[in-house]
C-alpha cells in the first residue's frame, strides 16, 4: 500500500455527536445483554467437567490471537498505516463476537462450549482487553516497522475499565439473571433482540461513514484485504489449536468460530466513547478496520458456519 493510499485511510473520520456515541454504546449494551439471555448457568456444568477445550478456547482468544496479530501487523510492514496495526491488534483484544453462539449451532459446533467461552472472554475483557491492547499495541508500536514519530500507547485505566464494565459486565449480569429467573421473558426475547441489535449496528457504521463514503469506497479494497487476512489468521488459530490438541470434531469447530468473531462493536466504543486515543494523530485507519471486521466477520462466520453444517464428521 503506498503511503498517499494510506494517508487517505488515516483521514477517514467518524462524524458522531454525543447522541450517536450514546446510541452505538446503548446497542451494544442490548447485544450483550441478548446475547446473555441464552446463558444458563446449567450449561457450563458439562463444560467445566472437561475443562480442556475451555483453556484452549481461553489461550486461542485471549493469547495466541493478540501476540500472532501483533506479528502479522509487524509483518505486513509499509503495507498498512500505524493505525491500521493498532486497530488489527485492538479488534484481537475485544472479547468474543455477539453473533459466535448464532454460528456456533448454524455449524453444529458445541454450543455450550461456544456459550462459555462467550461468557468468560467478556468477564474476563474488562482486564485483558485493556492490557492486551497496551502490551501488544507497544510491542507493535516498538518495531522497526512503524515510524518513530508515532506517540506512545497509554491507557486510560479507569476510562476503559468503566466503559467495558458498563457496556458489557451489567448486560451480561442483567441477561444471565433474566435467563435464570425469567426463562420465558427470555426465550421470547432472544432472537429478536439479537437481529435488531446486528441489523442496527451496521446501519450505525455505514451512517457513520456516511460523510466520508467517497473516500471509503476508494480504499475498501485495501481494507478488505487487510481484515480478510487477518480474519483468516483468527479462524486459522481456532482451528489448527483445536486439531492438534485432537479435541472433538465440535469442539474444533467452535475453536474456529469463536477466535474468528470479535467484538469489534466494543472497540468502536472504546475508540469513540473514551480518552484512548486523545494524543494520536488521525487515526481514520483504526476505525476503519474496526467498524470492517464488524460487518466482515458476520460474513465470514455465516460462510465458515455453512461448510461446517454440510461436513458430517460429528466424532
Amino acid at each position: 500500500m503506498t503511503q498517499e493510499i494510506a494517508a487517505q485511510i488515516d483521514s477517514i473520520q467518524v462524524s458522531l455527536n454525543a447522541g450517536g456515541m450514546n446510541t452505538i454504546n446503548i446497542v451494544l449494551a442490548f447485544v450483550m445483554f441478548g446475547v446473555a439471555l441464552g446463558i444458563k448457568p446449567k450449561m457450563f456444568v458439562e463444560v467445566f467437567r472437561k475443562p480442556k477445550s475451555v483453556l484452549l478456547g481461553m489461550l486461542c482468544q485471549l493469547v495466541l490471537l493478540p501476540a500472532f496479530t501483533c506479528g502479522l501487523a509487524i509483518l505486513m510492514g509499509s503495507w498498512i498505516s500505524p493505525m491500521m496495526g493498532l486497530g488489527m491488534i485492538l479488534v484481537a483484544a475485544c472479547p468474543g463476537g455477539n453473533i459466535s453462539n448464532f454460528m456456533s449451532s448454524l455449524g453444529k459446533a458445541n454450543i455450550e462450549l461456544s456459550v462459555s467461552l462467550t461468557a468468560i472472554s467478556t468477564a474476563l475483557a474488562i482486564l485483558m482487553t485493556p492490557f492486551n491492547f497496551w502490551l501488544w499495541g507497544n510491542l507493535y508500536l516498538d518495531s522497526a516497522a512503524v515510524a518513530a514519530d508515532v506517540p506512545k500507547l497509554v491507557i486510560p485505566l479507569w476510562d476503559v475499565f468503566k466503559t467495558i464494565f458498563i457496556l458489557l459486565g451489567i448486560p451480561l449480569t442483567l441477561g444471565i439473571l433474566t435467563s435464570q429467573y425469567l426463562p420465558k421473558v427470555a426465550d421470547k426475547l432472544k432472537k429478536p433482540l439479537q437481529w435488531a441489535s446486528i441489523i442496527f449496528f451496521m446501519a450505525m457504521v455505514v451512517l457513520s461513514f456516511s460523510s466520508n463514503m467517497a473516500a471509503f469506497l476508494q480504499c475498501v479494497k485495501y481494507i478488505f484485504v487487510v481484515v480478510l487476512i487477518h480474519n483468516l489468521l483468527a479462524l486459522g488459530i481456532g482451528f489448527s489449536v483445536g486439531s492438534i490438541a485432537r479435541l472433538p470434531y465440535k469442539d474444533r469447530r467452535t475453536l474456529t468460530i469463536e477466535t474468528g468473531i470479535q467484538n469489534s462493536g466494543l472497540g468502536l466504543a472504546l475508540m469513540l466513547g473514551t480518552s484512548l486515543f486523545a494524543n494520536f494523530p488521525p487515526h481514520g485507519g483504526m476505525l476503519v478496520i474496526t467498524a470492517w471486521w464488524g460487518i466482515w466477520h458476520i460474513i465470514a462466520g455465516l460462510s465458515v458456519a455453512t461448510i461446517f453444517n454440510r461436513t458430517r464428521r460429528d466424532e
